[in-house]
């Protein structure tokens, strides 16, 4: 059991972590504005003030989270009492990401603390200017027996990887994943994998269009695309494909004017390498909004492509980027032949006015989480558990999975001296049937 001593000082040590984070809050978001012109209100919305929500939250809960869980004691070891102990781990490695590098690096970090781990953070070498930062934060506030940044490239990583751990989350890409899962299993270390997939978008007959294009568009095209939880793909009904393809173009230029490239509110691409793979996947035949790319400025613009087929580039690996193939169906059957095309994807959308068809694609698919009627905000509620399945991701954070993941829950049961029924032991004599009814009763 975690001394109360410990716990204060988890506590004092995350306020101090929480006052970094708000002191250098401005110096967080020029980071991100220089390593992908992020937009503040995005770098306020999606990061920062996320981080520091999580911080208040897990300061306020630490006590309870941490606290021994009494259980109902089992008949058959009357009299005990029965408890459930979290300690943790020990040593936890934490690779982030870059498309959300502050808050995907800080948060993990913080439930791994919380729970009393020693705590590696590897935050990605794509975003130099918050990696930095997050070095220097974290250097102000603790020490490096208790958290340690260390920064570098896919060397760094792998070098990382060799070592022994008790714990690895990693977020990032399904084929960086394998190789975590991979190394990982060398020492049977357990892992928390937050991955991606191809998020289906599906939209029925019944649906608000103006509103879902709203929706849509935000979703889609926040952080230019680069969301492990952005709509992928649009599966509409065909015979309302033109009028929603009409919104969709109306609440893209609403939300970045005539021409992107200048909007103050539209993130570029994170690198060069990667604005070439989206671009490759760009059939100037079949864009019917948007298209416009400088690969210098790592810009591409809000591209609505209008897709026929799931053979084709775009359509065969999670894009990850402000590009948005539209496909339709006409019947359910042509919705299942696409969505089950694919590996469980990390989130699922689905945009109509029936319950009864919006409960039917929420049962009938595994995914790691999603909306009705909406799209991405379900991450933002920390009493719903994040994470994917299969190919989308292993275990789920947020609020208390959050300490709960970097957490080993131990069973203890203390029993009475009091009371010692002799029947459980040696010889067994005549005691099987009865054995045997009893078992059964219980």
């Amino acid at each position: 059991m975690e001394s109360k001593t410990n716990i204060s000082f988890r506590k004092e040590t995350l306020t101090k972590l929480l006052n970094e984070v708000i002191l250098h809050e401005n110096e967080i978001m020029e980071a991100l504005y220089f390593d992908f012109k992020k937009p503040a209100f995005e770098s306020v919305l999606t990061e920062t003030s996320y981080v520091i929500s999580e911080l208040k939250d897990t300061i306020k809960n630490l006590n309870k989270w941490a606290k021994p869980r009494r259980v109902f004691p089992s008949l058959l070891n009357f009299p005990s009492k029965d408890y459930i102990f979290k300690e943790p781990y020990g040593k936890i490695l934490i690779i982030s990401p870059w498309n959300y590098p502050f808050q995907l690096a800080l948060c993990p970090l913080i439930s791994a603390f919380a729970a009393g781990n020693q705590v590696v953070l590897k935050p990605s070498e794509l975003t130099p200017k918050t990696s930095e930062i997050i070095k220097k934060i974290i250097s102000k506030v603790f020490i490096k027996k208790d958290v340690n940044v260390i920064e570098g490239g896919i060397e760094v990583s792998q070098q990382l990887l060799s070592e022994r751990w008790d714990y690895i989350f990693f977020t990032g890409s399904v084929s960086v994943g394998k190789i975590v899962a991979k190394a990982a299993a060398e020492n049977l270390t357990p892992v928390t994998l937050e991955l991606g997939g191809k998020n289906p978008c599906v939209i029925d007959e019944t649906a608000n269009l103006k509103l879902a294009a709203k929706r849509i568009v935000w979703g889609k095209f926040m952080n230019a695309g680069q969301t492990c939880i952005a709509p992928d793909y649009i599966l509409v009904q065909k015979n309302m494909k033109s009028h929603f393809v009409d919104y969709l173009k109306e609440e893209i230029t609403k939300a970045y004017g005539e021409n992107p490239s200048i909007s103050p509110d539209f993130a570029r691409i994170i690198n060069t390498k990667n604005c070439q793979r989206l671009i490759s996947l760009i059939d100037s035949e079949k864009v019917i909004f948007g298209g416009q790319t400088d690969i210098k400025n790592c810009y591409i613009a809000p591209t609505l492509i209008e897709e026929t087929s799931i053979e084709t580039e775009v359509m065969k690996d999670e894009i990850f980027g402000p590009i948005l193939p539209i496909l339709t169906y006409e019947k359910e059957t042509e919705i299942d032949a696409i969505i089950s095309k694919y590996e469980k994807p990390l989130a699922f959308y689905i945009f109509s006015e029936n319950r009864i068809f919006s409960k039917h694609m929420i049962q009938k698919y595994s995914f790691g989480g999603g909306c009705v009627n909406d799209t991405m905000v379900h991450f933002s509620n920390k009493r719903l558990p994040f994470g994917g399945v299969g190919h989308s991701g292993i275990g789920a954070y947020h609020g208390i999975l959050s300490f709960d993941t970097f957490s080993h829950k131990k069973s203890i049961l203390i029993k009475s001296n009091l009371l010692d029924l002799p029947f459980r032991y040696a010889p067994y004599k005549d005691k099987l049937a009865t054995i045997k009814k009893i078992l059964n009763w219980l």
